[in-house]
């Protein structure tokens, strides 16, 4: 992607050779086409030159996926400013937080798709900014806004996104025109797709997933792109049976999916779908799940592992149907892993260790977080605990800060929810540890397939057939629903104060 040095670019092949071919699927059904999609970005970029963004500004988005947060990404591309893509669906003090300190020449919000960037706006007193991509709202930035430098070479940060924290001052992870253009490459390569592709985005821009392996992995290669606000098992089971041939997903997405299915009394897809490539991310794959939405597709479900400060991708996989594979798959091509052992607690396992042209630029405005992250050899240290077998795929086996040490054993998160994930009444789970006693208790929490579908007592029973001892949870709770981001991503630090009230009740079993 070397002769990319700015991800508009991207476009350009398609409106000079295939101006009228299928580029976007808006939300209510809209489609559009190459040529309308650049004069979508063209005029957004002259809304936002005459709001007197220039090149170095940063430019706030409050938005859920649609054309409009798509023109306006690019459209900050156009004027070398930075997009800031922030999801509406945070509270306004998170959105004040992230402003003050990206410091926007100016905030948009997608009000027209999304009812909680229309509150956000009205709360900001924003005014109405109509463009053809959508009736957007605007507001002032937070203060001076001095313009960061620019750099003339791919080099240039083209988006920040804002990494999930528990407390304190966000964390701004500045990704490159290189950074994005090579993600958008190596995407594009593993899942194998062509012009005549139809990818379904419910993945969201604001995350790295949805920003880079699919809206800039679909306009590098031409294809369409149909976006999506919010996640509905129902409305991507419809347009699985119209046309998307490419879905990527979380593990969340997967599994409603299937339980909306098995509603209307479908156990795999009809006849009609022309999907031809699944995947999923963020969480890892049990071989349980992965034969049951196998089985579901009838096409092999393809696991990969990246993170916001590595523009998603690091491996992925390419497996038949079938293989029992879980791992994350061999490194992509061009990128280096390796594995640091000081940090694990037992042999072939060791903090994940990346390096190449899909690593960040760095935190904006903090270069000590930046220092800590990346070391003197450009390798960015993940925090997560993994293990390569003798093929060189890659398994991670959890969160180094996650990993629970219970008797003087390591208990890895990801083993026990596997176990607790296999069980046919739940949908998903998520396991953390909890010091008590001078030792760590194992808490596990599962979403059930439907209210009263399971009890703690018949899943602590589930898990003792299936783990040892030591691995087993003191505690199940059954939950309507786990906390998650719009990604589809677990809140694992949200845990214990989601569910606080809960947590006086007696041990499971």
């Amino acid at each position: 992607m070397s002769h990319i040095t700015r991800i508009h670019e991207m476009l350009a092949p398609h409106v000079a050779a295939r101006p009228d071919a299928c580029a976007v699927i808006d939300i209510g059904g809209a489609a559009i086409g190459w040529r309308d999609y650049d004069a979508c970005i063209a005029e957004a970029a002259g809304m936002l030159a005459d709001e007197g963004v220039g090149p170095g500004d940063r430019v706030l988005i409050v938005a859920e996926n649609c054309l409009a947060l798509a023109a306006l990404i690019f459209a900050a591309s156009r004027l070398d400013a930075v997009a800031v893509p922030v999801n509406a669906r945070l509270t306004a003090a998170e959105i004040d937080r992230v402003a003050q300190h990206a410091d926007p020449r100016c905030i948009l919000y997608a009000a027209h798709v999304s009812t909680d960037a229309a509150a956000h706006a009205e709360a900001a007193g924003a005014r109405p900014c109509p463009l053809r991509a959508g009736e957007l709202r605007l507001s002032p930035g937070t203060g001076a806004a001095s313009p960061d430098p620019v750099a003339e070479g791919p080099e240039q940060v083209a988006a920040m996104l804002y990494t999930t924290g528990t407390t304190g001052t966000p964390k701004g992870v500045m990704l490159s025109h290189a950074n994005l253009a090579f993600a958008a490459g190596a995407s594009r390569d593993l899942r194998a797709l062509t012009p005549d592709d139809h990818v379904y985005g419910a993945l969201p821009m604001t995350h790295v997933f949805g920003l880079a392996s699919m809206l800039m992995a679909s306009a590098l290669t031409g294809c369409t792109v149909e976006f999506s606000a919010r996640f509905s098992a129902e409305a991507l089971f419809a347009a699985l049976s119209r046309g998307v041939t490419v879905f990527p997903g979380v593990p969340q997405m997967h599994a409603l999916l299937m339980a909306h299915a098995a509603t209307a009394g479908h156990d795999r897809l009809g006849p009609e779908a022309r999907l031809r490539y699944v995947s999923s991310g963020a969480a890892p794959l049990d071989p349980a799940w992965k034969r049951k939405a196998e089985a579901f597709y009838g096409l092999p479900l393809q696991n990969g592992y990246g993170m916001t400060e590595t523009t998603a991708g690091v491996s992925g996989t390419r497996n038949a149907i079938g293989d029992p594979d879980i791992s994350v798959g061999p490194p992509l091509p061009g990128v280096e892993v390796t594995l640091d052992d000081s940090v694990g607690a037992e042999p072939d396992v060791g903090e994940v260790l990346t390096r190449g042209p899909h690593v960040m630029k760095g935190y904006y405005r903090a270069p000590e977080a930046t220092a800590a992250a990346i070391t003197p050899e450009g390798f960015m240290r993940t925090g997560d605990l993994g293990r390569i077998d003798a093929g060189g795929r890659l398994h991670i086996v959890g969160r180094a800060k996650e990993l629970i040490i219970r008797g003087g054993f390591n208990v890895y998160p990801p083993e026990v929810e596997a176990a607790l994930n296999d069980h046919p009444a739940v949908v998903q789970s998520a396991v953390i540890g909890r010091a008590a006693d001078g030792d760590e208790e194992v808490l596990a929490f599962c979403q059930p397939v439907a209210p009263g579908a399971v009890t703690s007592g018949e899943l602590a029973r589930f898990a003792a057939d299936r783990l040892a001892g030591y691995k087993r949870p003191g505690r199940i709770f059954v939950v309507e629903a786990l906390p998650a981001a719009s990604t589809g991503k677990i809140l694992k630090h949200a845990l214990m104060t989601h569910f606080a009230d809960l947590l006086d009740d007696t041990p499971a079993g």
